[in-house]
């Protein structure tokens, strides 16, 4: 019986020592998504702290509003991330950027939808988002007013509180549910006929906008979101989401995400092309 033990012993370990082996491999981006979900719940308690406050509103040069919650959340998010990575950079939406040529960069939104915090709907969120050299690796989107939050790792996968997502199955435009949000440029601009054309051919189009569109396509509920007039910082986070969701991310260009980018094509990934093609007609 002894012997026995021994053996099955042995053989525990031999399987332990499999599952081990693959999570340590990917160790060094789960601490990076530790610091983000760190950061982030950090974060929430401090919005939930100021929501419906009748917070004293700041307009800034571009004319966006910003509150001492968003200053105090970005503050909070960076001082987090500097005691866990000194040596990373930081690109925020309040407190400004450093370092933005390190290897590892930071890409934060303390509260992407400050409009919607102080009319006191709960479309907002706090994005924060890591790139390596150049790609986004890691994201997380927390709307606690809302009630989500979403969170992926490139190569590893995506979470909507905290239950595994992954988005549809759907390949045709026809069977295609589709979400917009700030289209501003795009109805301005010469492809605004064939996003029209494209409209009739789907079989759903809604306008969630903000942080949602993109947690309902990495869960399989939407199909497609369609933006064009982003911010990096307002997507980056979402991008990894969708992407590590088995998704695609690009702009209206198909061309991938950067500091600069301003539109948005995600997908399925089943459909991206059929979506790019037809807005490009």
């Amino acid at each position: 019986g002894r012997q026995r033990m021994q053996v099955c012993q042995a053989q525990l370990r031999c399987k332990l020592s499999a599952i081990r082996y693959p999570l340590s491999a990917a160790m060094p981006h789960s601490l990076h998504l530790a610091t983000a979900l760190e950061a982030a719940r950090a974060a929430a308690d401090i919005v939930r702290h100021y929501y419906r406050s009748n917070l004293a509103i700041t307009i800034k040069a571009d004319k966006s509003p910003v509150t001492e919650a968003d200053v105090e959340t970005e503050r909070t998010i960076r001082s987090i991330i500097a005691a866990r990575h000194p040596g990373h950079g930081f690109y925020g939406e309040e407190t400004g950027s450093s370092d933005l040529d390190a290897e590892f960069v930071w890409i934060v939104d303390p509260i992407d939808g400050t409009k919607a915090f102080v009319r006191e709907y709960p479309m907002f969120s706090t994005q924060i988002a890591l790139m390596h050299r150049g790609r986004l690796v890691v994201g997380v989107s927390s709307a606690p007013a809302y009630g989500e939050l979403a969170y992926g790792e490139i190569g590893v996968g995506a979470w909507l509180n905290d239950q595994p997502i992954r988005v549809s199955e759907i390949d045709a435009i026809e069977a295609a549910a589709l979400s917009t949000g700030n289209l501003k440029t795009l109805a301005t601009g010469p492809q605004w006929p064939a996003f029209g054309q494209l409209v009739g051919r789907l079989n759903r189009i809604r306008g969630y906008g903000d942080f949602l569109h993109y947690h309902l396509l990495a869960a399989g509920k939407i199909d497609a979101v369609v933006e064009s007039d982003v911010n990096i910082l307002d997507v980056g986070a979402c991008a990894v989401i969708v992407e590590a969701a088995g998704g695609r991310f690009t702009d209206l260009a198909g061309q991938p995400l950067g500091l600069a980018s301003t539109s948005v094509l995600a997908s399925n990934g089943r459909l991206h092309q059929a979506v790019l093609s037809a807005i490009s007609q």
